[in-house]
């Protein structure tokens, strides 16, 4: 009894840790006043986005570090480096000291690192606590990541309302807050916990709650314009995030009554299916056996519906058979399969991540830069619901199964309607759709790669093919953000209009970010085929391990 309550205080712990932890989501924030404090250019801001993005490119030395160390000693030392990451560019940007580009550049990767680990450890939790449900876990985990900024916004302003800088003061000290309450839990985590019948109502539960804070945040935020009022919002949005610690104390009651009190009630849980299949070392050999056994129906069945031509055969060259079949880093770089999923991560997921970065100077260009707390809780509700939604393939399972491929292919479909609705107008109204359809959009991609990855390459491989995908993070961040800051300081030389704030220059107009968006709606297109290609080439290995599952579980 005690071992299944404290592994869901174990969550409840890295659902706090991912709500205060994704400060990578505010650099629009404090993004313009840092570009007028260092008197840099847009490209040399957006290699400061590059740098912070490029610390998921470290993320495997954090796997490393907790082969050798406590969970809690990996986690403080991710407090610290976000601490001396953020808190140096603090005070830069306060002109208490005075540091050369290069090494706020190394900040900016250091704080970047920073949010790597923590998203690391919060995974190495779920994942030891919840083996049989991580799915669930993970993806409500990764959710809470989204609503970060909306959370800091609201600590802004009940700080200070018009100081900008405020954000990377909270960056660096509130991570260390969180982890500190997160220590007790970590420190009494279960040696092992089973997963019961009961774990698909208290998931079902947990992600009602989740709902129901990123509704508070999303409606209620545009009431937070005095600081008593920004107090009293933080207040209520606190208690939402505390209120799932009653669920340790309904597990015990539960199991307490069930033994105890015999009732005549039967309650049926089994429309929530939470097995993660892929997860189940037994039923994952038993399913691929069978799908070795049955190849040759499956096979038939795709030659019989191949259509003649070249494009066909392009399409069914090295084309995945099965789900589950671990690939080894060097199969994995050689399969088409592969790089259409790194191809609709990269130009689907990653451009929305890139123009969150860009959100300040986008707010500013078109004469909105006022509301731009209001756009950027916008953008973080929006993505916590996006990942949020990525549970609902495993939710949905038993009844309407859709091949999770397929599910981010439609995921990907809000990002070029949002880019060609910013070229077709600059009101404010479409600048929040465009922003809130894009962050819907790109949470989803972000929080259901994870299982994607595992299921279609394998789950044992599943870590290092990750880091292999997630690659495409600081590429896209890095030429995505050039073309978009090359544009704007064109306009803007063009235009001569200079910044009061020294010498550096900002652009005003539409056209300051017509010819990117233009270019970003045509890369969102490629995503959005790739995808949909994806979904094409691995349907029917979706259909095989579906139909082979529920014969294994029928007999």
């Amino acid at each position: 009894m005690a071992g299944q309550s404290r592994k869901w205080m174990i969550l409840i712990a890295t659902t706090w840790i991912q709500a205060f932890t994704g400060t990578n989501f505010d650099f629009s924030s404090y993004s313009s006043t840092l570009k007028s404090v260092l008197e840099i250019s847009q490209v040399q801001l957006n290699y400061l986005s590059v740098a912070s993005d490029m610390g998921k490119a470290f993320g495997w030395c954090s796997g490393v570090f907790l082969m050798r160390l406590p969970v809690w000693v990996v986690m403080f030392i991710a407090t610290f480096m976000g601490l001396v990451g953020y808190g140096l560019q603090w005070l830069v940007i306060q002109k208490l000291i005075v540091l050369p580009y290069f090494l706020v550049f190394l900040l900016c990767l250091l704080a970047g690192c920073s949010i790597c680990w923590f998203n690391t450890v919060c995974y190495v939790l779920c994942i030891r606590n919840f083996q049989t449900n991580r799915a669930f876990a993970l993806s409500l985990t990764i959710s809470f990541n989204g609503v970060t900024a909306a959370l800091y916004t609201l600590i802004a302003k009940a700080i200070s309302s018009d100081n900008d800088t405020i954000y990377l003061f909270l960056n660096a000290l509130v991570p260390l807050f969180a982890s500190t309450l997160a220590l007790i839990p970590i420190l009494r985590q279960p040696p092992s916990a089973d997963a019961t019948r009961l774990d698909s109502f208290n998931f079902l539960i947990l992600n009602i709650l989740a709902l129901i804070a990123g509704l508070y945040l999303l409606l209620l935020n545009s009431l937070s314009s005095t600081p008593l009022r920004a107090r009293i919002l933080f207040t209520g949005a606190m208690i939402l995030l505390f209120l799932p610690l009653c669920l340790p104390g309904i597990v015990c009651a539960r199991k307490w009554a069930n033994r105890t009190i015999h009732t005549g009630f039967h309650f049926d849980l089994s429309s929530f299916n939470s097995v993660d299949v892929y997860d189940d070392p037994e039923l994952h050999k038993e399913l691929i056996g069978s799908d070795q056994s049955n190849g040759l129906n499956g096979c038939s069945f795709s030659v019989t519906h191949e259509e003649e031509g070249c494009l066909a055969k392009v399409m069914e060259k090295d084309r995945l058979k099965m789900l589950g079949e671990e690939h080894t880093a060097r199969l994995l770089v050689r399969k088409w399969d592969f790089w259409l999923y790194y191809l609709a991560y990269f130009c689907g997921g990653t451009i929305g991540l890139v123009y969150s970065n860009n959100l300040g100077q986008i707010a500013q260009s078109l004469g909105y830069y006022s509301k731009l707390s209001s756009l950027i809780t916008l953008y973080s509700t929006c993505s916590f619901f996006g990942r949020l939604l990525a549970a609902a393939p495993d939710f949905l399972r038993d009844k309407v199964y859709f091949a999770r491929t397929g599910w981010l292919a439609v995921a990907v479909v809000p990002t070029p309607i949002a880019f060609f609705l910013l070229i077709a107008s600059g009101s404010e109204a479409v600048l929040r759709a465009s922003t809130g359809l894009i962050a819907l959009s790109s949470g989803f991609v972000f929080s259901a790669a994870v299982s994607i990855t595992s299921e279609l390459f394998g789950p044992n491989s599943a870590g290092i093919n990750h880091n292999i995908l997630i690659t495409n993070i600081p590429i896209g961040s890095l030429l995505y953000g050039l073309l978009a800051a090359l544009v704007y300081d064109d306009h803007a030389a063009s235009s001569s209009q200079e910044s009061l704030l020294r010498e550096a220059t900002v652009c005003t107009g539409r056209q300051c970010y017509m010819q990117t968006f233009i270019w970003w709606a045509c890369i969102s297109v490629l995503g959005l085929i790739s995808s949909f290609v994806l979904f094409w080439r691995t349907r029917l290995a979706y259909d095989r391990f579906e139909r082979n599952q529920s014969t294994t579980q029928f007999t």
